[in-house]
This record gives structure tokens, sequence and C-alpha cells, in this order.
């Protein structure tokens, strides 16, 4: 697994599991001979994204950015449909660094499509369950308010699966929240009405993970953004925002979705300086 230190933080990469999906809508309106020289794809047009969590120890909390895609939760059509090679190793990954799902304190999410919230919950027999009972859950009120009221469009990744049984765990914010000392929760906007990004600042070092904002390093340039994204524009003004004051920062940017990277900078030539290489 691999690890990122910033200050006295350490973050660990967990195996969440990985998807597969169409690289024109990852990219939206960029046309593929422009996005594949910056991301690869399979001879389906179909591009690698993991959907792995990351592990943290902060003021004696045990802490999880996202939650994976989850294990049993998809039919076949399901896992044919978005691409799942593999589902989620979550609680294995745990299991290697002595820890266990009803250790987990507090889970940060950005958002709640499916992607991310598929491992919030589990079957116990026939009944779904929480995957973490202990755990706080939090995400902005906006977010939560969409999960359990999805619209025409978002209702395809909004899941009653993967809320149901862990609403008693929700806590939801307004604006910004410090859920512990130096981890900042933002709302933006952007990939979903609700979506949050997460700054760390420890000992001063800077950490930004901007989730779906920003889901691989092919997605540094301001304008491309995923057909996903229901609010566009939104998106671009986030990473206008939050990436020229990372850079400027000497920030780390980190990545849930990304198969190559796990964390990067950049300098203000766009060039990636330092890096956190997945092993493949």
């Amino acid at each position: 697994m691999e690890t990122l230190t910033i200050g006295d933080l350490t973050l660990t990469w967990l195996n969440g599991g990985v998807t597969n999906l169409d690289g024109g809508a990852m990219f939206g309106v960029v046309p593929k001979p422009l996005w594949s020289r910056k991301y690869p794809h399979n001879d389906e047009n179909q591009i690698e994204l993991r959907t792995d969590p990351i592990f943290f120890q902060l003021d004696r909390k045990n802490i999880l950015i996202e939650t994976g895609i989850g294990y049993g939760k998809m039919n076949a059509k399901q896992k044919r449909n978005f691409g799942v090679r593999e589902e989620s190793k979550v609680e294995e990954s745990l299991q290697q660094l002595g820890v266990l799902p009803e250790d987990i304190d507090i889970i940060l999410m950005t958002h709640l499509h499916f992607d991310h919230a598929c491992g919030l919950t589990k079957y116990d027999g026939d009944e779904l369950v929480s995957a973490f009972p202990n755990a706080t859950i939090y995400t902005s009120r906006t977010e939560w308010g969409e999960m359990r009221n999805p619209n025409i469009r978002s209702k395809n990744t909004y899941w009653k699966e993967n809320w149901q049984a862990i609403v008693d765990q929700v806590k939801t914010f307004e604006d910004e929240i410090e859920v512990v000392n130096g981890v900042k929760m933002v709302h933006t906007g952007g990939h979903s009405d609700g979506h949050s990004i997460i700054v760390i600042e420890r000992d001063g070092e800077k950490l930004i993970h901007m989730a779906d904002i920003m889901p691989t390093t092919a997605h540094q340039h301001v304008l491309w953004v995923m057909a996903y994204d229901d609010y566009p524009m939104d998106s671009i003004a986030a990473k206008q925002k939050w990436l020229s004051e990372g850079v400027k920062d000497h920030a780390w940017f980190t990545f849930y979705h990304d198969a190559f990277y796990r964390a990067v900078k950049w300098n203000e030539s766009h060039e990636i300086v330092e890096s956190v290489k997945r092993i493949r």
C-alpha cells in the first residue's frame, strides 16, 4: 500500500476496487486525440479508474476518506456497465494496518455517488448494515439531501442501498467544517450540487483532495471536466481557485480515482515536480 507523509500525518491508500468507464464521458467535450495523450484507454474506449479510500490516524482517531466500490453490492449487469473488474478489499487492507472496520471513527465523504459510497454498507445475510458501525460520517447537507431524494438524473448514482443503513451516523455541514485539527471539508458543488473537497494542513505542509472536481492528474486543465458533472462551470471555478492556491502553497494533490498517481505536486508551469505513484 502506498503512503504519503505530510508533517506528522501519514496517509495510506487502501484497495477499494476498480471501475473502467467511458473515456469520452470522463473527459466531456475534450476531443479524444487530446485526452488520450494524457491517460490510456482500452479497445472499448474505457479508462481505468481506481476507487481507493485513504486512511490516516489523527488525534487518536481512525479516519477514512471515501469508502470504495464495496463488495457484493452489484449484480452482473452493473459490474458490466461500470467496468468493475475488481471489488473492494478495504477490510483486508485495514487488517494489514491492524485496524478493524469497527475501529473507524470518522469517514469523510466528498460526495455520495455509488463509486464512493457503496463501501458504506455491506450485506449481513440478506440485510444491509453499516460497514463501519462506530464511525461518524461527514458530508455536506446538500449532498445528504440529494442522496435521499435524487432527481431524474441523479437517481442512477444515489442508491438507497448505500444510505438507509447509516442514517443515524451522518453529520452534515453547510459551507465548511473543521472535522479534526487541521482537517477541513469545503463545499464546492460542481461534480454534484453537494460535492466537497478536503484540505489538510499539518506542520506547515498542505494537502488538497479535490475528489471528482479533479479525478485524475489528466484533469488538471481547468476546462477538462467530466460529462458526469452536474454543474460544470462550478467545477471549473473550483479548479481555478484550488489549483492556483495549491500550486502557490506547494501543496500535495491527492487522488481517489487515478490509476497511476496517488499524489502529485505541480509547479507553476503545470509540471509534476514530486509524486507518489501507484504500484501496479
